[in-house]
């Protein structure tokens, strides 16, 4: 339609001359209104910070409903009819945290098989066909602090989706060659682990902090994988998963009231376990209080670097403030990336910042990659950069900068019902307060400079810093005994692998 009325426009101003030049005078035309509007476009461009922009409009919860069947399943729905799909997920109180030291693996391989193993009713072949023909799915898996359980459903088909999902929850068959095809891929993994050095870096540095037996760090190795039968699947998942467990979210284009009776069908005979108990939380404490840490990968061309100590939780009642600094610290506009990427030049990724779990210690972690040859004068300039915040007040500028960037983010945490719905059931689970993100944006209001310093200094550790290199030993100049007078070297060779056994036999 644009290209028609622009020739049609030429054709008027120049209606004698032939069609080849009627479409080259339109075309130098169109460009000369380019450059024009360009022009004033260019003039009238400011920079980001000068840019203003209308307050964030206030934020409220999508109504919704909860409630609680006989046998203790938690139930909550929430209707959106803007499309006609229908979702929901369970929680259930599990995690791998859990499982037995000598068969880490167990609790991803439960969360696996739930799903590819098939149901008492159906095949794997066969329940993977009917979700299929539907366009649906459904998932499980079982991560460090929590089990999950999900579907997808046109309107239409969400009667037959919803009972195959409570056929996987209820009824896992468990086949044992899916059990074998879970455990060679997991195998494969193993064997590829270090083929990646922020994996080998993410992977060391947790071993560092928690401990490398901590549940919190421990990973899975051929010796674990190779415990782990049929049975022990079986008792985890006989352990963990009844209704009175169990927190379920709907989200959708449904009618509440088929929807109760749809659930009350399928899972309200299921019978609860009255004598379900509260499993502990296992201890966490910081493994090193500080120290230099580095594995030698002579290929690389540059290193990857984590500093850091343990941290806490997101109910501290000074989290708002930390999530703030973690804004000084972070971004575009952050002290880190202005300072110690774009003044120095001296990275190519950098970042610093608070990280909270909701039930036991998360990390403080600061890091990123650079060259080699800046590998030293890299870590100075962090270290540097956390004794700034902690002994300088931060600007307005940055205060302002941080508080908004951290307010605006903060509306993406209600983008669709489906978000809400997660983090209200999350809140549940955890123990948390269902207002408790709306605490958080109030807090982070009223957040001061002298905040922001007293918590830098209250929690950053400078002293309980631990630091671990991967890199190139050679490559990197000057060497790190500047930092340290001892460096602690980690031997990432994969027990039970041919490396391993070709270095045995050299001893």
């Amino acid at each position: 339609m644009v290209r028609s009325k622009k020739l049609k426009f030429s054709r008027n101003i120049f209606p004698k001359l032939g069609k080849s030049w009627q479409l080259f005078f339109a075309v130098v035309i169109a460009l000369l209104l380019t450059l024009n509007f360009s022009r004033v476009a260019t003039a009238a461009a400011k920079h980001y910070s000068d840019l203003q922009f209308n307050s964030l409009p206030g934020i409220k919860l999508p109504k919704y409903e909860r409630f609680q069947l006989n046998n203790g399943l938690v139930v909550y729905l929430m209707e959106d009819h803007e499309l006609p799909l229908v979702s929901g997920t369970t929680l259930i109180k599990t995690g791998s945290r859990w499982e037995a030291g000598d068969k880490v693996g167990l609790g991803d391989i439960v969360g696996s098989l739930m799903r590819i193993g098939g149901t008492d009713k159906h095949s794997p072949d066969q329940l993977n066909e009917i979700l299929e023909q539907r366009a649906a799915s459904v998932e499980t898996d079982i991560n460090e602090s929590s089990g999950t359980a999900s579907f997808e459903s046109l309107t239409e088909d969400l009667e037959t989706v919803f009972g195959l999902f409570a056929e996987v929850l209820r009824e896992p068959a468990f086949a044992p060659e899916k059990l074998e095809l879970i455990k060679t891929q997991i195998r494969g993994s193993i064997a590829r682990r270090n083929d990646d050095s922020d994996n080998i870096a993410s992977r060391e540095f947790r071993k560092l902090i928690y401990g490398e037996n901590s549940p919190y760090a421990r990973t899975i190795e051929y010796a674990t994988l190779d415990k782990i039968q049929r049975e022990d699947v079986i008792n985890f998942y006989g352990q963990y998963f009844h209704p009175n467990n169990i927190i379920l979210g709907i989200v959708g284009d449904f009618n509440p009231k088929k929807m109760r009776s749809l659930i009350e069908t399928k899972l309200g005979d299921w019978q609860p376990n009255p004598n379900i108990a509260k499993t502990q939380l296992p201890p966490v404490q910081q493994a090193n209080l500080n120290g230099l840490f580095f594995v030698n990968q002579p290929q690389l061309t540059q290193s990857s670097i984590l500093m850091g100590h343990l941290g806490g939780k997101f109910n501290s009642p000074d989290y708002a403030a930390l999530d703030v600094m973690n804004g000084v610290l972070n971004g575009f506009g952050g002290r880190l990336f202005n300072e110690v990427r774009s003044r120095q030049g001296l990275a190519y990724s950098v970042y610093g910042l608070w990280d909270p779990r909701f039930d036991y210690p998360g990390m403080f972690i600061t890091g990123g990659q650079t060259r080699s040859d800046a590998t030293v004068q890299f870590i100075k300039s962090i270290q540097l950069e956390i004794k700034r915040i902690q002994n300088q007040l931060v600007t307005e500028k940055e205060l302002r900068y941080a508080k908004e960037s951290t307010l605006n983010s903060f509306v993406f945490n209600f983008q669709d019902p489906g978000q809400t719905l997660s983090r209200l059931m999350r809140y549940e689970y955890y123990g948390y307060p269902a207002d408790f993100l709306f605490r958080y944006q109030k807090a982070v209001r009223k957040t001061t400079a002298a905040d922001v310093q007293r918590v830098a200094q209250k929690y950053l550790k400078p002293e309980n810093l631990v630091t671990l290199v991967v890199g190139n030993q050679s490559a990197i100049q000057p060497p790190l005994t500047q930092l340290a007078s001892k460096i602690t070297p980690i031997d990432i060779t994969i027990p039970g692998s041919k490396t391993q056994t070709q270095k045995s036999t050299e001893k």
